[in-house]
């Protein structure tokens, strides 16, 4: 029986961009790419709960940045209920704090938000711009992601940037005991690829790795590489190695 992976798709862009990565991915495992809540609060049960009542048990869990993080906290919630964890680009806190300091700086997350309360058009396509940044063709790849820019009105794109500086994964990721990938972009304007020794101090059986010459938009980027890690990763995991 094929396994079954849900793939969330990140903050301001809709699922469509993840579409070269599930065509990538092939037959061998059962993919979808369901949205995120659109919700205008931030609590994270909340989308937790939303998505818990959605996906599918007993399938693999992945998310690339707000969604591996959305993702992390849900086969925590889910146990052994959930079959394995995947995360691109993601961080166990996307703002940085004292006790986890390889993240955004709060001043730049703040200065972030007040942007999309002042004008959310200008703020997503700066967004593209941060994600394609650290690309072999930026240019290319920001107008790309330009055409999958969300639809979601001001209040939720606002919900989900508070959830993403609310979302604390450090607990989550080192309970979760199922098996676990971590994949880094080396040249990540959003999550600092420095975090990897962090994150692997959380989950020391799990894999977390950097992948190079690539930014946050290696989703759109290098879809044939990652699908090929994320297939060997799973096909490991069914054989018992990790």
């Amino acid at each position: 029986m094929r396994e079954t992976l849900m793939l969330l798709p990140g903050w301001g862009l809709e699922g469509a961009v993840l579409q070269p990565l599930v065509d990538a991915l092939g037959s061998e495992v059962k993919v979808q790419v369901p949205a995120l809540p659109r919700l205008t609060g931030a609590a994270p049960g909340d989308w937790l709960d939303e998505l818990d009542t959605r996906l599918p048990h007993d399938c693999w869990l992945a998310g690339w940045s707000l969604g591996g993080m959305l993702a992390s906290a849900l086969a925590a919630r889910r146990g052994h209920r959930c079959r394995g964890l995947i995360t691109l680009a993601s961080n166990a806190c996307f703002v940085a704090s004292d006790s986890w300091p390889q993240a955004m700086p709060a001043a730049t997350y703040a200065a972030f938000y007040q942007g999309c309360q002042d004008n959310a058009g200008a703020t997503l396509k700066r967004f593209a711009m941060l994600c394609a940044q650290g690309g072999a063709d930026a240019r290319g790849l920001s107008r790309q992601l330009h055409s999958h820019l969300s639809r979601s009105d001001e209040p939720a794109l606002l919900a989900g940037l508070r959830l993403l500086a609310s979302l604390d994964n450090r607990a989550a990721l080192a309970a979760f005991a199922g098996p676990q990938l971590h994949l880094l972009a080396e040249q990540d304007a959003l999550v600092p690829a420095a975090v990897s020794d962090d994150l692997l101090g959380l989950v020391p059986a799990g894999e977390v790795d950097v992948l190079e010459g690539c930014g946050h938009a290696f989703v759109l980027e290098q879809p044939h590489m990652l699908a090929a890690l994320l297939l060997d990763f799973i096909r490991e995991a069914n054989d018992g190695g990790v």
